[in-house]
């Protein structure tokens, strides 16, 4: 969830404040008194819907406190503010800040009913004592000097701080039901942007080795769905060591809208295809004619740099998690910037020689390299490394005397 003007931002402070911290003072909820865990799933409507989402409910018809007014509030730690100067190059950097707000509950009901998401309700199995400690906490939480936090997409999301924040209320541990199936932090962000193969292929180029691990349970969370499949067979453990499920009862409170999604021809491993066999044709016809296509090196080389400029920038100055290292790095790197400056010239054909040598050789190890490490590559690189390679070798093996068009 987004907000794009900073009035919202203190509308959700001041509603917060004038709601849940009248008098300064905390509220007491009554017996009676539920939190619930909602999970709402992936929408279309923006890439970081894609991923699903997950707030914290709280619902008291007759507070114990005197002056406060009946409870049903939505705790949401996935606020953030679009129109923050640099907001694009704080976010590529790594230090994007988030912050927890809140709403009516009916009112963020709406908002994920309007984007045909699920919307379900695990209602936990917490007793008065820890309810208020989850509610005092979260008080605390949203206070102005405490509300925002750094954004980290693995560890420390809108998914992961609602099950730290559960976790640490409970009198006791909570014991999780370990899976079956073994997944990688790539298995599941790719699973989350499979409709999308273009935002699927940029995922693959930007994340690199450390996404391919197994992750630990605890490390799923960060995918809210994974999250609520973790709750709903978890148990708490309680320090005489009986035991209780951690989930009371769940419920739907919102149906999945079905998304239109439209076939697109065009995906990234079709436009390599297309492009890998256009340039191998265009080097089949220099062959023959004993040529020299430099145009043709050029036109590849300005955009193979500059995507080069963008993963070294991720690799090496931003904080985001398992961004290096990166096996694509040795395929696509900002030297191709400097080929570029030598393919376009006359000149320094040694230099312009190793270049090609060089790149030859990074191409073959990183072929190599995404098994060894391993790092999954997403079937659009092959061609793309091919069609590098074509031009290499081509570079390579011409003969000394060749004629310029």
């Amino acid at each position: 969830m987004r907000f794009t003007h900073p009035w919202q931002a203190l509308l959700i402070g001041l509603f917060a404040t004038l709601t849940f911290n009248a008098s300064g003072q905390n509220i007491r909820l009554s017996n009676a008194a539920e939190i619930s865990l909602l999970t709402c799933s992936p929408s279309d409507q923006e890439a970081y819907m894609l991923y699903g989402h997950t707030a914290i409910r709280v619902r008291d018809m007759h507070p114990a406190s005197d002056s406060t007014r009946p409870i049903d509030f939505v705790f949401n730690y996935g606020l953030f503010d679009f129109s923050k100067p640099h907001f694009i190059y704080r976010f590529a950097r790594g230090e994007t800040d988030y912050m927890l707000g809140g709403s009516d509950f009916e009112h963020f009901l709406a908002e994920y009913r309007a984007r045909g998401s699920q919307v379900s309700e695990q209602t936990l199995a917490l007793d008065s004592a820890e309810r208020q400690r989850l509610m005092d906490a979260l008080l605390e939480n949203a206070r102005p000097e405490n509300r925002t936090y750094r954004y980290n997409f693995f560890f420390d999301n809108c998914a992961t701080r609602p099950a730290a924040m559960i976790e640490r209320a409970v009198n006791g541990s909570i014991a999780y039901e370990e899976r079956r199936e073994v997944e990688t932090f790539r298995d599941v962000i790719n699973h989350c942007t499979r409709h999308h193969p273009w935002l699927t292929f940029g995922c693959d180029l930007v994340v690199g080795a450390p996404a391919d691990r197994p992750m630990h349970l605890r490390e799923s969370f960060f995918i809210p769905e994974q999250l609520r499949e973790s709750f709903d067979g978890a148990w708490i453990i309680t320090p005489d060591g009986s035991k209780r499920r951690l989930v009371a009862s769940t419920r739907l409170l919102s149906e999945q809208t079905a998304p239109e999604v439209t076939p697109d021809f065009f995906t990234p491993l079709v436009c390599s295809l297309l492009l890998f066999i256009v340039v191998a044709l265009l080097t089949l016809l220099e062959v023959r004619r004993e040529a020299c296509y430099r145009w043709l090196d050029c036109l590849l080389l300005l955009p193979a740099g500059l995507a080069g400029c963008v993963l070294a920038f991720l690799a090496f100055f931003s904080v985001h998690p398992a961004m290096w290292p990166n096996v694509t790095l040795l395929w696509l790197h900002p030297i191709h910037l400097v080929g570029l400056v030598l393919v376009a010239s006359k000149r320094w054909k040694r230099a312009t020689y190793v270049y090609h040598f060089l790149t030859f050789a990074a191409l073959l190890a990183a072929a190599v390299g995404y098994f060894i490490i391993p790092q999954h590559a997403n079937l659009a690189f092959i061609p793309l490394m091919l069609t590098l390679l074509i031009r290499s070798g081509r570079n390579l093996t011409r003969r000394k005397k060749i004629r310029f068009e």
